[in-house]
């Protein structure tokens, strides 16, 4: 029975940790994306797309559709070229603005005359040479094409008979960052047009479209990559060419593609150069039987001043795609309906920062419930998770719906759910797990019956703390082993001499409302800004050291009149103070049997290495950059170094405190900060001699401030530099080897 109710205790205890342990690793999983994760998140876009298509205001582009009334009047595919140059030249004459061919012309033209001929039997010599003075179906074509603006569509293959792209012109693709096409969706080979259609038209585009693993086409690739060779997508190539632009501009970072652009438009794209097409539904009115065209049915308002695509609709040349909004939907629709997008600016976005703002927001709405899960009741802790689940899926739904923006709302809900779900269960062992741990820690400092009081009374004592944003101090005693050894026939005297020094370094720390967290031997850490709020903590702080060391200075001088009148050898104690600001967790720590108010985090090791390098640079109190930048005003500081602590990665700007405001508004100290940030300057750009020069020439100056060592420092690492200079990448961070 007490080892189930220790049990449940242990979990009760820790029902937070375990919150966080599930949100860590439900983000983890997040960030990984497994496939059923990702489908469920597109599944929930095109649920969207579903309820709200794209409004179809405008109909900038037409599609001249080879259905099946065309196929049955002018026969199987491919047609002869000439009927192609026939609609081009019908197309030019409705004045239409360019014109794209979601088909590919690979081979020459059976129907040419040269070609035909060799399958008649029983034609003479004087009829073959008529039939070979005849211009090819595909010249006839490639003419054709000059009378506008052409774009001839490309396929993206793994075949051999691919074309050679040497005789072939292609679109001028200019990149901006790292090299994209690791990222793009990429062919081994590219399906060329003949040469002779290629040369005469003015772009040249893929029009292959690759679905999601569903087989759902959401994103278009707007660039793509065939072997080494970035080619643009059909529909951006038309863009191009009907607004005049001599070439493309492939945007990308180190997370992949970011954007392609021309001058005048430019489109977001996913990190694989894809555009998420806003999808209407399937509109008839778009499309142009070319049965119609080639007959002359065709009234010029249809076609005038549009972008027109052939492409077919029939159900025998394969070419139906599944769209969020239809299940069947030809594909030169798509090409169509992204034109019609990008031209109305109502692409969907899905920023990369999508992914920071949905795990923010989860994070948030997780630590919200496990923050009311201890205080509130269950139809509270309900209602709550109700409300973060209705917030995020309305908020995914306006940015959807108002700002073409893409922001999933699965994600969330599976983690508030998984949560809630979790908090709620181990929820039921939190009343008897409670009571168990009060008695735990309160038996030691109570008397029974007391202790069941606070029990009945449900207060609750936590182990662990809250996370605060603090200012961290640390002193030690520099050269204490030389001090003890005057003590070595003494042991009292020391422990007396440890006694005023620690008595005065505290009573300035409480005086400048600092918190004592311990004593370490001859060294004092302390905290400010917990356990209670003080809005000026660094200031505090940072005049606190002050306090101690004008407060060591003053025992010193007592000392020095007591060995005066001893006759007892004198040495002076001097200190090293650490200062550093950043957020770490504070609160009644350690063990069920003994607990500490004390402080962890990152910014507290840093305080301590910071302590402990004041040795090194010879000045008493280094504080960190968060510090230093909240106490500029207040007090006279000077940058030290850019110093790599040991024990971290990143460097960390250090500055020293030489006075209060006071010394800031001395001219002499004005002069030695402007000098002091030259000779940094020089160092930083390797000018060693510069360094050498100017601690030379400022001895007195360094001298008056107390940073005669600091100056010596910087002098001595410039010879060594000289002699033996750092490596080529060097960025002036110095690196420290001890604690």
């Amino acid at each position: 029975m007490n080892v189930m109710v220790s049990t449940i205790a242990r979990i009760a205890k820790s029902r937070r940790s375990f919150g966080l342990l599930l949100l860590g690793i439900l983000i983890a999983v997040r960030l990984s994306d497994p496939a059923p994760l990702e489908e469920l998140r597109l599944r929930s876009f095109d649920l969207f797309q579903s309820l709200h298509p794209r409004d179809t205001k405008a109909r900038p582009v037409a599609i001249i559709d080879i259905d099946e009334a065309s196929l049955s009047a002018y026969g199987q595919w491919p047609w002869p070229r000439t009927l192609i140059a026939d609609m081009l030249n019908r197309l030019f004459e409705l004045q239409a603005l360019a014109v794209g061919f979601d088909v590919v012309f690979a081979e020459q033209d059976r129907a040419s005359p040269a070609e035909a001929m060799k399958h008649f039997r029983g034609l003479g010599d004087e009829a073959r040479a008529h039939l070979l003075q005849l211009p090819g179906n595909d010249d006839v074509l490639a003419k054709a094409m000059g009378g506008g603006k052409v774009v001839l569509g490309q396929s993206g293959t793994r075949a051999d008979y691919a074309n050679a792209a040497d005789s072939t012109p292609g679109t001028a693709v200019a990149t901006l960052g790292p090299d994209p096409r690791p990222y793009l969706i990429g062919f081994p080979k590219l399906l060329r047009n003949l040469p002779v259609l290629e040369r005469a038209a003015a772009g040249r585009g893929l029009f292959s479209i690759v679905p999601e693993k569903d087989g759902i086409v959401r994103r278009v690739p707007v660039v793509m990559k065939a072997g080494d060779e970035l080619v643009p997508a059909l529909a951006f190539d038309m863009l191009r060419v009907a607004s005049g632009a001599q070439a493309m501009l492939v945007r990308s970072d180190a997370s992949g593609v970011q954007s392609v652009a021309m001058p005048g438009l430019e489109l977001p794209t996913d990190a694989s150069g894809r555009v998420w097409v806003h999808f209407s539904r399937h509109d008839p009115s778009k499309y142009i039987s070319a049965k119609d065209l080639i007959d002359g049915n065709v009234p010029a308002e249809k076609v005038a001043g549009k972008l027109v695509i052939i492409g077919t609709s029939a159900v025998g040349l394969l070419d139906i795609k599944t769209t969020p909004v239809d299940a069947a939907m030809p594909g030169v629709e798509i090409h169509a309906q992204l034109i019609e997008a990008a031209l109305a600016n109502s692409l969907l976005n899905a920023p990369s920062i999508s992914l920071v703002l949905e795990i923010f927001g989860t994070t948030i709405a997780a630590l919200l419930l496990l923050a009311l899960a201890p205080i509130v009741g269950a139809l509270t802790l309900f209602l709550t998770a109700a409300l973060a689940i209705a917030v995020f899926a309305g908020t995914s739904w306006v940015l959807y719906a108002q700002y073409q923006t893409l922001l999933d709302p699965t994600f969330p809900l599976i983690v508030t759910l998984t949560i809630y779900i979790g908090l709620t269960l181990i929820g039921y062992f939190q009343e008897e797990a409670n009571r168990q741990h009060m008695r735990a820690i309160f038996e030691q400092y109570l008397a029974p019956d007391l202790v069941e009081q606070v029990v009945r009374s449900r207060q609750k004592v936590k182990l662990g703390g809250e996370v605060r944003h603090i200012t961290i101090l640390f002193s030690d005693v520099r050269g204490f082993t030389a001090v003890s050894e005057t003590f070595a026939n003494d042991p009292t005297g020391l422990t007396s001499l440890m006694n005023r020094l620690l008595t005065s370094l505290t009573n300035a720390i409480k005086a400048r409302r600092g918190l004592i967290d311990k004593y370490m031997g001859d060294a004092v850490m302390a905290l400010w800004n917990a356990p209670l709020e003080n809005q000026f903590h660094e200031k505090d702080a940072c005049s606190a050291a002050l306090d101690m060391l004008d407060g060591v200075n003053e025992l010193n001088r007592a000392r020095q009149r007591e060995s005066s009148e001893s006759g007892l050898p004198f040495v002076p104690i001097r200190v090293g103070i650490g200062i550093n600001t950043g957020q770490c967790v504070v609160g009644n720590m350690g063990s069920e049997f003994r607990l500490q108010y004390t402080a962890m985090g990152d910014a507290v090791n840093l305080a301590s290495r910071l302590e402990g390098q004041t040795a090194t640079y010879n000045v008493p109190v280094i504080v960190g950059s968060k510090t230093a930048e909240a106490v500029a005003r207040d007090f006279a500081m000077l940058e030290v170094d850019m110093v790599r602590v040991k024990g971290k990665s990143r460097p960390e700007v250090i500055h020293a405190i030489i006075g209060r405001s006071e010394v800031a508004d001395d001219g002499e100290f004005k002069l030695l900060r402007d000098q002091w940030s030259i000779l940094l300057s020089c160092y930083r750009k390797r000018d060693w001699t510069g360094v050498i020069e100017m601690v030379d020439r400022y001895r007195e100056l360094y001298d008056k401030f107390g940073l005669n060592g600091l100056a010596d420092l910087y002098a001595d690492r410039c010879r060594k530099f000289s002699a033996v200079p750092p490596p080529s990448d060097w960025d002036g961070v110095y690196t420290a080897e001890t604690k």
